[in-house]
This record gives structure tokens, sequence and C-alpha cells, in this order.
């Protein structure tokens, strides 16, 4: 089928075309361009962000976090990226796996995705599945990343609302008070709240956000603690996601993040179109020559930039 009739049967609730749909976005290539084209107009979803480091449960509280708000009646649309093998770039894909409570429910459509090595926490294709889901009329879209270090807060560009999960007993007193993580929660979460210790993980947590300077868009992000295996917890944090979205609107905040985004995504399409069109017949040549030191990489980056103004100036003449 055209790239046109996959986007307006998954825009009809038929499951099996928005898979195929983010099969072919995680496949890549020119199809694709035309496939995201058709559906970009479509769907206005709420990104909600959930990364933490290994182990903090992120799964499971998503899993309880899309049960809370099927229970108000809200479609959820989730994408739960993997780690993948740095050697065969092959994933478990385990998030799927415990997420099996969810099966069977019309009203959840889940993705699991390698993140094929990408450094954030993110895998290439996410952002774009996310607007494949959000087109298929999911209104809220669960972005689960894989355990994320200090510096990996790309799901902060990708996400409207940006949950941290923090657990007891990490090490470190709290992981989140290193460089990134702090910054970028909207919503802090202590999961597994019946281990000994979550008192003073959530007032070291409140203490490093009184120290901090106000935010500058007013919101302060709220520290709440969860037991995801159980739900408890969940609906005080799926009340804090909405608090927070309706605090995007009123302050204008929401507009100046879709700017953001779309200078993200304006970056990304160049980049990822200049170097297809730069992959030509001269690109294994000039890298055997960075490799062997006969040029460096700025010269050879700037002779096939030239080539290609070159190119466009005298197909203009034309």
């Amino acid at each position: 089928m055209s790239e046109h009739e996959l986007v307006t049967r998954l825009r009809n609730g038929e499951r099996r075309a928005l898979a195929r749909a983010i099969s072919l976005v995680e496949q890549g290539g020119p199809t694709v361009r035309t496939l995201l084209a058709a559906a970009y107009p479509y769907g206005s979803a709420h990104r909600v962000g959930i990364t933490g480091p290994p182990g903090a449960g992120k799964s499971t509280l998503v899993t309880a976090l899309a049960q809370e708000w099927r229970k108000r009646g809200v479609p959820v649309g989730i994408v739960a990226v993997d780690p993948s093998s740095p050697f065969s770039g092959g994933a478990v894909l385990g998030d799927r796996i415990r997420m099996q409570a969810l099966g069977g429910d019309p009203g959840i459509f889940i993705r699991s995705m390698a993140s094929r090595g990408r450094m954030g926490g993110l895998a290439r294709a996410t952002a774009d599945a996310v607007t494949l889901i959000a087109a298929a009329g999911f209104p809220v879209i669960l972005i689960e990343t894989v355990g994320a270090g200090q510096d990996e807060v790309d799901i902060a560009q990708a996400a409207d609302t940006t949950i941290v999960v923090e657990v007891p007993g990490m090490g470190d007193d709290v992981q989140s008070i290193k460089a990134g993580m702090l910054e970028i929660a909207d919503v802090f979460v202590v999961n597994k709240a019946d281990r000994p210790g979550v008192d003073q993980t959530v007032r070291q947590l409140r203490t490093m956000l009184n120290l901090g300077a106000p935010p500058a868009d007013g919101w302060m992000p709220p520290v709440l603690t969860a037991i995801a295996t159980t739900g408890e917890g969940c609906a005080q944090i799926v009340d804090a996601v909405e608090q927070h979205h309706q605090h995007l609107i009123a302050s204008n905040s929401q507009s100046q993040r879709a700017l953001s985004a779309a200078e993200r995504e304006l970056t990304a399409a160049v980049q990822e179109l200049v170097l297809e069109r730069l992959r030509g017949s001269r690109w294994s040549e000039l890298v055997q020559q960075i490799a062997t030191r006969q040029r460096d990489p700025y010269a050879a980056a700037n002779e096939l930039l030239m080539e290609i103004c070159t190119t466009e100036a005298q197909r203009s003449s034309m």
C-alpha cells in the first residue's frame, strides 16, 4: 500500500498499519519521508518521558502509569527503548516482556525498539515513532529510555513532561544530584518506596531542588513516592503529569518547547539529507585519505560541500 494509504489506515485505528509504519521508520530511507510527511499534520499528544538509572523499575512504573490512565479512559501509546548489543546490534526487547499485563487492551499500543548503540537513552527513530503514534490518535505517549546515566538526557528534548525515577540505596546518596538529571526532571518519582531509606532519598532531592535557582518557567518539580509493583502512588504521579501539562499551556512554555523541538528536528533532517547527498563516489576515497593522513577531515568535508554547491549552481543555470 502507499504511504498515504498506510497513514489513513493507522488514523482509522488499524494497529497493524501503525506497527508497519513504525517498522518502515526504523528501516529509514526516502519512503519514510513521504510517510512522515503524510502523518505529520495529525495528532497532538502529550509526550511523557520516563528515565532513570538501570534497575529503577522504569518498565514496571510505565505499566502501572498506563493502567492508571486507562482507568481514566485515556488511550496510551508506549515507546520502550531497550539497550542493544554493541557487537550485533540486537536487543532482547525485554520491556515488551515486562509489560505483558497491558496486552489485550485496545486502548494501549506498545512498541519496543533497540537503541542501536545511540547515546542519550533513545533510539534514532524514537521521535518519528512518536509522531506516528500521535497521528493514530493516542493523546498520551509514554517514552521509556534505556537505563540512562548522568549525561544521557535526550529524553528532555523529546518529551513534554520528563519523569526521573530514583530508588533508595543506589550507592551514591542521590544519583540525580549529578550533572544533568536534576535539571531535566519535571516530576521526581522515588520508586520502590517500600525499601529502607526512601525518606532520606526524598528529603535529599527536595533539599537539592530548594538549593537551586528558581525554575525559569515557574514549575517546581514535585518529589513523589511509588511502589510500581502494586500501583501505589501512581494516581498522584498521573495527577502531577496532568498538572504540568496544564502549566505548560498556561505559561506559554509549550509553545517555546515546540519551537525548540522544531529547530532540533530541522537540524537533524538537514544533517541526514546532507550526509545522504555526500555519500557519493568520492566518500570512500576521502575516508581512505583521512585514514592514511593524506588529508584532514575538515578539508575533506569542505571539498565535499563545495562539490554540492557547484553541482547545484550548474543545475540552476541550466
